[in-house]
């Protein structure tokens, strides 16, 4: 009974983690255009949005194209329905980027942003002439809503189950590489059983890592594996800790597999943290944070998110210790029943 309010808040954080991934709802956004070139003279696009309530009334709505600081205007021809609106405008004769992006000022959704959205074929360098004055009005959100970020759209919710993940094998782990460092320097069978109960069960998180981490990498970057450091690190990282077991298994004599083992433990997970903490950070990667990426806690992590990645990761980390509880508790059993044999 003393265990059962921390299990209780467990079971209360996960249940909630996993409602609030799946029903929250993504910010409005703008996903795309209906050509990315932009010819000289009158162009005409269709501007794709994705969850937002574009009104059917065109005063309701503006659409800005900037270059550099310059903006151009845009007449809105047509809003075909709440995430599409089709506008129109005159290509400048200069421009000071070849590259446009777009806003997209409406009332129920704010300003939406897209970046690079057209690109001006055989443009000439120079100031825009007759440049707009653009008052961007307020941040696209909802009263509780997933930042929108282009490139991954739903798969955001991922971030609750993938990293989590992570964060309970390093927590894990680290209570293995612990009892490894209080074996050797007071040999006691405990410590041996809590270092290997340890591994196993933080290596049944790693493994749902690698896995989460796949699945979001083929919505996100096209391939279910991509040669990013963090990736390869984390793969490595995991066949070591494999080593372990196969390490533990091969030997007979139960002092000598302690003592190697605890050794090899230590030095695993030294590898672990420079593989997964250290190097990558000075790597160029597609992982947000890495090479130049921007981290979820600078414009990703917004307080919605917050709210709900927070309690994941704590939940999380409580299930793994529970399963380490668990798993320890049937090993102290085991290793009495066959002592005492």
């Amino acid at each position: 009974m003393k265990h059962i309010w921390w299990k209780a808040l467990c079971i209360l954080l996960l249940v909630y983690t996993l409602l609030m991934t799946f029903y929250v709802g993504l910010n409005p956004g703008l996903i795309a255009v209906s050509s990315s070139t932009v010819e000289p003279g009158y162009n005409e696009f269709t501007l794709v949005g994705y969850n937002t309530t574009f009104e059917s009334n065109k005063e309701s709505i503006q659409v800005f194209l900037r270059s550099d600081s310059s903006f151009i205007c845009t007449e809105i021809l047509e809003i075909e329905d709440e995430d599409k609106v089709k506008f129109g405008f005159i290509s400048p004769a200069n421009l000071p980027t070849p590259s446009l992006d777009i806003y997209c000022n409406n009332n129920n959704d704010g300003t939406l942003f897209l970046a690079n959205a057209l690109f001006v074929e055989g443009y000439t360098a120079g100031p825009l002439e007759n440049s707009c004055e653009v008052k961007v009005e307020k941040d696209a959100q909802t009263a509780f809503g997933y930042p929108f970020q282009p490139r991954i759209f739903e798969s955001i919710r991922n971030l609750m189950l993938h990293v989590p993940m992570w964060f309970t094998m390093f927590v894990i782990l680290f209570i293995s590489f612990v009892s490894s460092i209080r074996y050797l320097s007071k040999p006691k069978i405990e410590w041996d059983l809590r270092a290997e109960t340890s591994v196993n069960v933080g290596l049944v998180f790693a493994i749902l890592g690698l896995i989460t981490g796949s699945i979001w990498a083929r919505f996100a970057w096209g391939a279910w594996w991509v040669n990013d450091p963090q990736l390869n690190g984390a793969l490595v990282t995991t066949l070591i800790y494999v080593g372990y077991v196969v390490l533990r298994a091969g030997i007979n004599d139960d002092m000598k597999r302690a003592r190697v083992a605890a050794v090899f433990n230590i030095f695993a997970y030294v590898i672990l943290f420079i593989l997964l903490m250290i190097l990558p950070r000075f790597s160029e990667g597609l992982h947000p944070g890495k090479g130049g990426n921007p981290g979820f806690n600078t414009y990703d992590l917004n307080s919605s998110l917050r709210a709900v990645f927070y309690p994941a990761v704590l939940g999380w980390i409580l299930l793994g210790y529970w399963i380490y509880h668990l798993r320890l508790r049937m090993n102290r059993v085991r290793h009495k029943l066959y002592y005492d044999e």
